[in-house]
């Protein structure tokens, strides 16, 4: 939503409250960016992807702008959502990014609830750390969602501290992996610098991997 242009005083930069926001969503449903099946970019072996909608932080070199907003994108039940991941038997784990996955705590938590049960894992990427996570003052359902992860990439993207290694699973220096699920440990084996290019059904394409970027691409 764009505000008039005032005639006489200075323009005001507005923040948006995600809690308030949020109330837009209705139960049962996630505001998500995008979605991708079978990636191996994102984290340990073949996985689906979900980036949520909307994150407060507008991190300089963020490599996913337009997931800032916290206005209604596309709407998923979560239903829908956790259909559509089992459906496709090579998705091995399901990886949240975003956005902030931790705005939308409650209905991911529920989500991977459901997945687990079928056998598969969970990580989260997050720019909040594991202590603000585990505060009182950290979002709404933080600790369920924790309780339901395998792996978590905690810490804001910080451009002065960027990584450009084929070796690192992290983007940023400040960025930690913590491994809750030790069945995992040796399989830390992705890379912040990996691409893939995903052809959808429609022509378009999303980029993902780089660094954790997700870009969508018409076709030509």
């Amino acid at each position: 939503m764009t505000a008039a242009k005032p005639t006489s005083a200075k323009p005001t930069s507005v923040k948006h409250n995600p809690y308030l926001e949020l109330i837009e969503i209705p139960a049962g449903y996630l505001n998500i960016m995008g979605y991708v099946d079978e990636s191996e970019v994102n984290g340990p072996g073949c996985r689906a992807v979900i980036w949520v909608q909307g994150c407060l932080r507008e991190c300089p070199g963020c490599f996913n702008p337009a997931s800032w907003s916290f206005e209604i994108n596309q709407l998923m039940s979560i239903d829908t959502l956790v259909e559509k991941i089992l459906s496709n038997p090579r998705n091995e784990g399901v990886t949240f990014s975003g956005g902030e996955p931790f705005w939308q705590a409650p209905a991911l938590a529920e989500v991977a609830r459901r997945v687990k049960a079928a056998g598969l894992n969970v990580m989260s990427f997050t720019g909040f750390t594991l202590e603000q996570l585990r505060s009182p003052y950290g979002p709404a359902g933080a600790e369920d969602l924790l309780a339901e992860l395998d792996l978590l990439i905690d810490g804001a993207y910080i451009q002065s501290q960027a990584i450009h290694d084929p070796s690192s699973l992290v983007s940023s220096r400040n960025q930690r992996v913590h491994v809750f699920n030790p069945t995992l440990s040796d399989r830390l084996t992705w890379a912040s610098d990996q691409i893939e290019i995903h052809v959808l059904k429609d022509g378009s394409r999303i980029i993902t991997g780089y660094q954790g970027q997700m870009c969508f691409t018409e076709d030509i």
